[in-house]
């Protein structure tokens, strides 16, 4: 069955940086588009950035562009979210998603909290 685990979040000092990262297994992961989401307490979720089966095209929101990277390792079976320059109000749970058929799967997310 499909399954995404999210890891690498943290406590983190503003401007500082972390890679999260979504290994993914139960299905064929270089044919499908992977993307990061967000949930901050009392918010809804939010998409982060996006990125293609073959990792040619991304896309990131307004908040986060310039600061934050997506990128994929097929042979690995994992999809990174590289975070710079983090901010108080990047403080969230992330979350990778994988859409596949029509069904949406999300992993169990990984707590990234900015603070000095």
């Amino acid at each position: 069955q499909v399954q995404l685990v999210e890891s690498g979040g943290g406590l983190v000092q503003p401007g500082g940086s972390l890679r999260l990262s979504c290994a993914a297994s139960g299905f064929t992961f270089p044919n499908y588009p992977m993307s990061w989401y967000r949930q901050a307490p009392g918010k809804e979720r939010e998409l982060v950035a996006a990125i293609t089966s073959a990792g040619g095209i991304t896309n990131y929101a307004d908040s986060v562009k310039g600061r934050f990277t997506i990128s994929r390792d097929n042979a690995k079976n994992t999809v990174y979210l590289q975070m710079n320059n983090l901010k108080p109000e990047d403080t969230a749970i992330y979350y990778c998603k994988l859409m596949k058929i029509g069904l949406t799967y999300w992993g169990q997310g990984t707590q990234v909290t900015v603070s000095s």
